[in-house]
C-alpha cells in the first residue's frame, strides 16, 4: 500500500519537479556559473573565468548604481502607499453596507490587466493634452510635465503601479478583516473603547501576519519593476527611471553581455531571499503564539 501510494505522489509530483529543474533550478545553476565568467553571447567561445571580478564591476558601474538608487527610491515610494491605500480601502469596503462585490470588482480590475496595457494607458492620461493636465487646469495649476520630467518621472511612474495593484493587497486584508472574531470587537465595545483604540488593539494585532506579508511581497514586486518605465519612458529621461530589472535585460539580451547580466540576477536573488528571511523571522513569533492558543484553548 505504502509503496502504491509513493508510486502515485510520484506520478503526481513528478512532472512538476521535472518543470521545475528545466525552468528553475537549470537556470539558476546556469546563472550562477556564468556570473563568474565573461560569457558573450555572441562570442560563448572566448567564454573565461574571472572570478568575482563581475561582482566588483557591477558596482563600479554608475548606471548600475543609478538604477539601484531608482529602484530603491521607487520602493521606497510605492511600499507605504500601496500598504497603506489597500489596508484603508478594505477597512472602507468592509464596514460598507451596500455594493461591497461591486467595489470589489472595480479596485480589483486594474490587477487583471496586462501592465503594457495600463502603462500605455497612463501614458495618455500623463501626456500635456490628458486628463490630468486638464483638470489641474481647471484647478489654476499649470500643465506638469510627469513622465517627461527627470525629477517627476519616478513618483508618477510609482503613482500608477500604485493604482494598478493595490486591489489585490486589498483582497488579502478584506480576508483577513473578515476572519477577525467579531465577539472581540464586542468585548471592546463594552469597555467603551474608540475606534481608533478598537483598530490599534484588536485590528492591527489580528493583521500583523497579513501585514508582514503584504509588506514583503509588495517590495519584491517594487524592485522587480521593470515593464512600467519600458513601456512609458523607456528608462528615462535621463536614466530617471532606470531600474536594476531593466538594467538586468539591456545588459543580457541587448549588449548580450550574459556573464555581467549574470552578475546583477545573482546579487537580485540574493536580495530577495535576505527579504524573504526577514519576513520569516518577523513572522515567526506571531505563528508561534497563535499555535500555542490553539493548543492551550479547551
Amino acid at each position: 500500500m505504502k509503496q502504491k501510494n509513493a508510486i502515485m505522489g510520484m506520478a503526481f509530483f513528478g512532472p512538476a519537479l521535472i518543470l521545475l529543474t528545466l525552468f528553475l533550478f537549470l537556470p539558476l545553476l546556469l546563472t550562477l556559473g556564468f556570473s563568474f565568467t565573461d560569457y558573450f553571447a555572441l562570442n560563448p567561445d572566448l567564454t573565461h573565468f574571472v572570478g568575482l571580478e563581475n561582482y566588483f564591476e557591477i558596482f563600479k558601474d554608475e548606471l548600475f548604481v543609478a538604477a539601484f538608487f531608482n529602484t530603491v527610491k521607487f520602493v521606497i515610494i510605492i511600499v507605504p502607499l500601496q500598504c497603506g491605500g489597500a489596508l484603508l480601502l478594505a477597512l472602507a469596503i468592509n464596514k460598507a453596507a451596500h455594493c461591497k462585490k461591486y467595489f470589489k470588482v472595480a479596485f480589483f480590475i486594474p490587477v487583471v490587466m496586462s501592465l503594457a496595457v495600463v502603462s500605455t494607458l497612463w501614458i495618455q492620461i500623463y501626456s500635456p493634452e490628458g486628463i490630468l493636465n486638464t483638470l489641474l487646469s481647471n484647478f489654476g495649476i499649470d500643465a506638469q510635465a510627469f513622465i517627461y520630467s527627470s525629477n517627476q518621472a519616478l513618483p508618477s511612474i510609482a503613482t500608477m503601479s500604485v493604482w494598478q495593484g493595490v486591489g489585490y493587497q486589498m483582497i488579502i486584508f478584506l480576508g483577513g478583516l473578515q476572519n477577525i472574531n467579531p465577539a472581540l470587537y464586542e468585548a471592546a465595545e463594552m469597555d467603551h473603547a474608540t475606534q481608533w483604540q478598537k483598530f490599534r488593539d484588536i485590528t492591527l494585532p489580528e493583521l500583523k501576519p497579513l501585514c508582514v506579508f503584504v509588506f514583503i511581497t509588495v517590495t519584491i514586486g517594487a524592485f522587480r519593476m521593470l515593464v512600467q518605465p519600458m513601456v512609458m519612458t523607456g528608462g528615462g529621461p535621463d536614466h530617471s527611471t532606470y531600474t536594476i530589472v531593466y538594467d538586468i535585460y539591456e545588459t543580457g539580451t541587448v549588449n548580450w553581455e550574459m556573464g555581467l547580466a549574470s552578475t546583477m540576477a545573482i546579487v537580485f536573488t540574493i536580495f530577495v531571499v535576505v527579504l524573504t528571511i526577514i519576513q520569516n523571522v518577523l513572522t515567526k513569533d506571531k505563528e508561534e503564539r497563535h499555535v500555542n492558543k490553539k493548543t492551550t484553548r479547551p
